[in-house]
């Protein structure tokens, strides 16, 4: 029976990573590789054209910092937002709390297309239309439920004799609040910032939808467009733009991966 998992698991495996390798292999094929239809899932003459052609393409490195500023800013804020919402909702009884509880969960049941378009004019009532803004507000509003929902299990779990105990030393509300409750419930912020982080970085559909003419504010994913052609896509520039994209996902995974680990496994327990 072990056996068995361990081969469904690596099965599992390598058909998750063989996209991502051919997207790598992809990437560092001559052209004429990529073009030929002899397919080969390997090169024997790699090479670092394609990649050249993306980063010294006109606005790359302003599309990447918009997308940079877009995801750190989702992070830190649905992080902040997320954790003092969960200690409201977790710590204090009022009015309608398990009404709000049960809307986060709806939030998250309606499919990102019925809202573009009703988003969008909000976006456009409130003059963000065009301006990296409006995607932060957007991805916020989509990454908070779910955020607000994990965190209040990682804030159940935290003992409130904890806080009565640091209440009778003399601390205030802001020091429990930042000196004892937030260090418990670091790792779960930590989950939730890894989901905000891929969902913002990734995004195709609002960077479409709210980044109508300006091309200074575009993102990663909507510049990609720029590689594909009416008469023939540049499935070399593509690879290679698509596997820069995907560096810093893996670098912010790597970099949290203790955190993530541990806030899961909390997640699992509560």
């Amino acid at each position: 029976m072990r056996h068995l998992a361990n081969t469904v698991a690596l099965v599992v495996a390598f058909l998750t990573a063989f996209p991502l390798y051919w997207m790598v292999v992809s990437a560092v094929k001559p052209a004429g590789e990529i073009q030929s239809l002899d397919v080969k899932p390997w090169t024997l003459h790699p090479t670092a054209e394609h990649f050249a052609r993306v980063l010294t393409g006109e606005g790359f490195a302003r599309y990447f910092l918009n997308s940079a500023i877009v995801a750190l800013s989702v992070v830190v804020l649905s992080a902040l937002v997320a954790f003092l919402a969960a200690v409201a909702v977790t710590r204090f009884t009022f009015r309608f709390r398990t009404t709000v509880l049960i809307m986060f969960l709806i939030a998250q049941m309606v499919p990102v297309e019925a809202l573009t378009i009703p988003l969008f004019f909000v976006v456009r009532d409130l003059g963000l239309l065009n301006t990296l803004g409006s995607l932060v507000l957007v991805h916020l509003a989509f990454s908070l439920p779910f955020a607000i929902w994990m965190m209040r299990g990682f804030v159940a779990a935290v003992p409130e004799a904890l806080e009565e105990a640091a209440m009778i030393d003399g601390a205030g509300r802001a020091t429990i609040l930042w000196r004892v409750l937030f260090p418990l419930v670091a790792p779960g912020l930590v989950a939730t910032s890894v989901f905000s982080f891929i969902t913002a970085w990734n995004d195709f559909v609002f960077a479409r939808t709210f980044i109508i003419s300006a091309k200074d504010s575009q993102t990663l994913p909507a510049a990609l467009l720029v590689f594909f052609k009416p008469d023939e896509n540049d499935w070399g520039g593509i690879m290679a733009a698509s596997t820069l994209m995907t560096i810093p996902v893996l670098i912010f995974f790597v970099a949290v991966q203790r955190k993530l680990v541990s806030g899961l496994g909390g997640a699992v327990k509560d």
